[in-house]
């Protein structure tokens, strides 16, 4: 995966508002980020929806470019409940991995990305636009 694939604020902003548009009509009454690539997609969503039980959740899967090992994939989740008028949001769903392990801990809640990759789709249950199998360099990377 050697090409880069690059997301403008522009582009990433106005997808953020397109998935809200999907999203709108659902009544969902609490959003949790997965810190750090959820937390601004999850902000405009909250302000989008007009949610206000916002939370986040830190899972940190990969130290900069090298992906770890399930076993020592670190997730701090204070939730105490998520159901279906839960959302949970990250940036990107590339191989799903992220999501799975949240599914696990929060299974009734609704799993939503601005991006998503082939492999990563299955698991989310909505998403704005699938992307190429390339390194995604978000508008905050550079």
């Amino acid at each position: 995966m050697s090409e880069k694939y690059y997301i403008s604020w522009q582009d990433f902003h106005q997808d953020v508002k397109n998935l809200a548009k999907k999203l709108k009509n659902k009544n969902y009454n609490k959003i949790i980020a997965i810190s750090r690539g959820g937390l601004l997609p999850a902000g405009i969503l909250a302000y989008e929806l007009d949610i206000r039980n916002s939370h986040a959740i830190n899972v940190s899967s990969y130290d900069n470019d090298e992906f770890r090992a399930d076993e020592d994939i670190e997730i701090d989740c204070h939730i105490e409940s998520a159901d279906e008028r839960t959302l949970v949001v990250d940036d990107l769903s590339d191989s799903g991995r992220t999501f799975r392990l949240m599914k696990n801990l929060l299974p009734e809640a609704h799993f939503v990305a601005v991006y998503v990759k082939e492999k990563g789709k299955s698991i989310v249950d909505t998403f704005e636009r699938q992307v190429p199998n390339e390194w995604i360099v978000f508008p905050w990377d550079i």
